[in-house]
């Protein structure tokens, strides 16, 4: 009989992932931040693989010495910054039960963040959905930022709770999260040679998916086609292509299918609808309204202005 997938653990309160780490109960039961210093964690408790409920932040002072990128690797030996949002499965390719434990982590329930600003604002950080081997990696300078970040944080968080406690540690959470945003924008200009390369591949792989026609079988292709085909997460993709020519990973599938759709519009007797049922497309209408969007023509406008 075929043993079955065990499931990931799941914790549904900071207090369960305390008692996982072998930690005492949190002090606030909304947000905690464990100084490994001060309070060994024990990872081995985790299992294989679990899923967190809130937001994680964790710092590292080894991230194995390199930065992984697609197929390749580069050095950057300071340690640096994890992130996962609430429900996010996460297991030995994050929190490595070989490595070294994290020296600092920070857990937040999105309940903490109600009635601020930044409980919608955290959504639209991209860098909570990075696979592991995304991590933001720190400069020497960078680490003493978020190191003094963290610093008041354990502080305040340790201090007797007052009526500005909590805006003090949100404004803390949200000057992490802004430096996090910048140097993840200077790690994306240090690779700027890597990022060329990835422009290549995206270009080559999205050639090769329409030259292809596999449009017609499989459809248009995804952003998590793309990013698969690669080996780095959508969001990373669209981030990184972004930095890069200020477009994200779909506008570029838009822009190939448009590029395509001008080639059988301009020399192929093909109708509207089978143009658009070639580029994968289960509906003209749609193909019509995409098209008329990117160029300002409709695809028989182009096609007449073309002839």
């Amino acid at each position: 009989m075929k043993k079955e997938e065990s499931n990931p653990l799941r914790f549904e309160s900071l207090s369960d992932a305390h008692n996982a780490f072998g930690l005492p109960k949190p002090l606030h039961p909304m947000i905690s931040l464990i100084d490994n210093r001060l309070t060994p964690v024990e990872p081995c408790r985790l299992g294989p693989s679990h899923v967190l409920t809130f937001y994680k932040i964790s710092y590292k002072s080894k991230l194995s010495g390199k930065l992984r990128y697609g197929q390749d690797y580069y050095d950057f030996d300071e340690g640096g910054l994890l992130f996962a949002a609430p429900n996010q499965i996460l297991g030995p390719h994050y929190d490595n039960m070989n490595e070294e434990c994290s020296l600092y982590t920070l857990l937040i329930h999105p309940d903490f963040l109600l009635n601020y600003p930044l409980a919608k604002k955290i959504k639209q950080y991209g860098f909570f959905s990075y696979s592991t081997n995304e991590a933001l990696h720190l400069s020497e300078q960078e680490k003493t930022v978020i190191m003094s970040i963290f610093d008041i944080m354990s502080g305040e968080l340790q201090s007797r709770i007052d009526e500005f406690s909590q805006d003090v540690v949100i404004s803390q959470i949200e000057l992490l999260l802004n430096y996090a945003n910048r140097f993840y924008k200077r790690q994306f200009i240090t690779r700027k040679a890597s990022g060329n390369n990835l422009l290549e591949k995206v270009e080559e792989t999205l050639n090769e998916y329409f030259d292809g026609e596999k449009t017609t079988e499989e459809g248009i292709p995804s952003v998590h086609f793309l990013s698969e085909k690669l080996n780095i997460s959508p969001s990373y993709l669209s981030d990184m292509l972004r930095s890069l020519t200020g477009q994200n990973a779909q506008q570029h599938i838009h822009n190939k299918l448009i590029e395509k759709a001008k080639e059988k519009l301009s020399t192929t007797s093909l109708t509207v609808s089978e143009v658009a049922y070639e580029l994968g497309f289960e509906h003209p209408q749609s193909f019509s309204k995409l098209f008329k969007t990117k160029t300002n023509f409709s695809p028989l406008e182009f096609r007449r202005s073309f002839n």
